[in-house]
């Protein structure tokens, strides 16, 4: 199983897309959260008709804004309408992105996917994967998400605080997708982790690799991730477009 992230930026693109990322193994290939640019990104990397399911966890825009173009992409294709997607996502979510469309716009956003509301405790298989929803301790019905090719496990945080939650998400994961958009200074601020918190995450999962992710644009990175290995002593990436981890169980 491999991840391979498209875009690792906190709620405005700067210099590169918002949350997204691939997990793929064998011919199958996921998504999760298609944020502002990550469709682009994303199609360096897979064909993006050629992707078996998307997830979404929660309805904040750098989390979903790309479904808007990748509706346009599935709808008018030169040689005609592709077949729906699998969409999971927040039960809320069609109806949030159907707010800035006209009623014909909506009509094709639920023509371009085959959407299924996730709640947590929900599992979903896709192909090879196994995809299971927990809550995540940020706005609404957000999610966190665990993916698993039956030998190694991913758990992704989606946005969270260092919460109760987010420790039962990551328990036995193998690689952590955290996020770590706030910088130390500004722990507690905002219901999101420092890059700290994300190591604590990690090391009481017991993981074996720390992927950190929504990083906010102008902060230093390069504290970020300091901070991270201040409480994480394993291997630890800043999430950036192309980075590709493969996902392999502990020793």
């Amino acid at each position: 199983m491999r991840l391979t992230v498209a875009g690792a930026g906190a709620s405005w693109p700067g210099s590169q897309p918002c949350s997204g990322h691939l997990v793929s193994s064998g011919a199958t290939t996921i998504m999760l959260d298609c944020g502002n640019g990550a469709l682009a990104s994303a199609s360096r990397f897979v064909d993006p008709a050629d992707l078996a399911a998307l997830f979404v966890t929660h309805e904040h825009i750098d989390h979903f804004g790309d479904l808007f173009c990748l509706q346009a992409m599935l709808r008018w294709a030169p040689a005609g309408p592709l077949p729906p997607m699998m969409l999971y996502g927040p039960p809320g979510l069609l109806a949030r992105m159907s707010h800035v469309l006209t009623d014909r716009a909506a009509e094709e956003l639920v023509e371009a996917f085959t959407f299924t509301p996730l709640r947590p405790g929900d599992v979903v298989g896709v192909g090879p994967l196994t995809v299971t929803a927990l809550g995540a301790s940020h706005m609404g019905d957000s999610l966190g998400l665990r993916v698993s090719d039956g030998s190694a496990m991913l758990a992704y945080t989606g946005d969270t605080r260092p919460a109760p939650e987010a420790y039962a998400l990551v328990a036995g994961a193998d690689v952590v997708l955290a996020e770590a958009t706030l910088p130390a200074a500004y722990a507690g601020r905002a219901p999101h982790l420092t890059a700290g918190e994300a190591g604590m995450l990690a090391a009481g999962a017991g993981a074996h690799t720390l992927v950190l992710t929504h990083l906010w644009p102008t902060a230093d990175h390069e504290a970020l991730e300091a901070d991270a290995r201040s409480t994480f002593a394993g291997r630890v990436e800043l999430g950036k477009p192309g980075l590709a981890i493969e996902v392999t169980p502990r020793a």
